[in-house]
């Protein structure tokens, strides 16, 4: 199938924005990115759409969350990370089955498709109703079954079992949009022996790992305690960035630690709404991109959030760490972009196929309508999808080409199904 999009103002990713573009896909690819093209138009197309001037970009790339969580969304607030964990969110998730999992991902990847999000990484347990919601919905996702090794050892054993099964069975799954990761949960949740255990699996299946690091100030000083280094020494001394190795937060890291995490290329999932919410503080990104790291965005869980909104997210990198350097220029808009695009595929090991519209690369893209009074007037259109930009602002979302949502309406899910469902879980607690 061969489709043309046109009159559209064009932000690659890769280069200048193209005003008055035309966009051509054809079985999934993008095959001409540019201005209006004459001999273009003079061969057939399956489909053409007049975008009108509408903005196409490439799809929103959420590389932290723990989707099933939405079920927990304003469950437990402002409380401390160790607190909101131990006593409210841990003996509320004891209680998911198949069923809390499918629909509170579900919800999730709902609420991201009506955002932008084309792609999330997702890591928790019942991963199989996680796929299924991928593969229904249409979305792109890197999927790992995380690992928390505490408790009876026939029990984490059976999860890491459980984690190598599934990272095995479903990496290319969905047609490819489904690629698989390793995760152990954290160093204070993980010891040294499981640890080890998972970073050999990784080894033996070729997959990369993607955990949480540093996320609070008191994790990192427990650790001091236990083991008598900072955690990226002692992971770094188990072996873990061997690997590709995608971390979650890294937030309290010193310029030695940030040296080592650059030097082993291990990209950083940065989530500023949810380490501000719970004061778990605000990660050292401008010392990272001063180093050339891979920084990319994530929302985290709901429950943490309290949302999925990536356009949140890039508006909150780009102001917090203006605001916490005194420096205008910490993370400009342009960087944001990015980080919620291009870096975000750089992390998850997904560059070649998405993240930039170029020739070459699957179609997957999202049209944002640029009309409502908050564009108005459009000096700069980088600036404004990051600056005034709402997710309701996406009218069109494309996977590969194809539209999963229409002028709001998402096509591959049954949105008052979804909402029932989840209203009828709760109601049950």
């Amino acid at each position: 199938m061969k489709q043309l999009f046109y009159r559209a103002t064009i932000v690659t990713g890769a280069g200048p924005v193209i005003t008055d573009g035309w966009l051509v896909v054809e079985d999934g690819i993008i095959c001409y990115v540019g201005p209006a093209e004459g001999e273009l138009h003079a061969k057939p197309f399956d489909a053409i759409t007049d975008l009108g001037g509408r903005i196409v970009l490439p799809g929103l790339v959420n590389t932290h969350t723990h989707a099933a969580m939405s079920l927990l969304r304003g469950y437990a607030d402002d409380l401390p990370l160790k607190e909101w964990l131990e006593t409210k969110m841990w003996p509320m998730e004891a209680r998911f089955t198949d069923r809390e999992v499918y629909w509170g991902s579900a919800l999730s990847v709902l609420e991201m498709i009506k955002g932008g999000t084309t792609c999330f990484a997702d890591m928790y347990d019942h991963m199989d109703q996680v796929v299924r919601v991928v593969e229904e919905s249409g979305v792109r996702a890197s999927l790992s079954r995380g690992v928390i090794g505490l408790g009876e050892r026939d029990v984490v054993r059976g999860k890491i079992a459980e984690m190598a099964r599934f990272a095995k069975e479903y990496h290319g799954a969905a047609e490819g949009r489904i690629t698989t990761m390793v995760s152990p949960h954290a160093l204070y949740t993980c010891p040294p022996d499981v640890m080890e255990q998972i970073i050999a699996i990784a080894d033996e299946l070729s997959l990369p790992i993607h955990t949480h690091l540093s996320e609070t100030k008191k994790e990192v000083e427990e650790c001091v305690a236990t083991y008598g280094k900072r955690p990226v020494f002692v992971l770094d001394e188990m072996g873990m960035f061997r690997r590709p190795t995608h971390v979650a937060h890294a937030v309290h890291l010193t310029e030695a630690e940030l040296d080592v995490l650059a030097e082993r290329k291990v990209s950083v999932s940065h989530n500023p709404g949810s380490n501000l919410k719970l004061a778990s503080g605000i990660a050292p990104v401008p010392a990272m991109l001063r180093r050339g790291m891979t920084v990319s965005l994530g929302t985290d869980g709901a429950a943490s959030n309290n949302n999925l909104d990536m356009f949140e997210e890039m508006r909150l990198a780009s102001l917090i760490h203006k605001g916490h350097t005194l420096d205008p220029l910490a993370v400009p808009a342009v960087q944001a972009l990015a980080m919620a695009t291009v870096e975000g595929a750089k992390s998850l090991g997904l560059a070649d196929k998405i993240g930039t519209l170029e020739v070459g690369k699957e179609a997957d893209f999202i049209v944002v309508r640029p009309t409502e009074p908050h564009w108005v007037p459009m000096y700069d259109p980088v600036s404004h999808l990051v600056y005034s930009a709402r997710a309701e602002d996406v009218l069109d979302v494309y996977v590969r080409g194809k539209p999963i949502m229409k002028d709001r309406h998402v096509l591959t899910m049954d949105e008052e199904r979804i909402l029932y469902e989840v209203g009828h879980i709760v109601g049950e607690w």
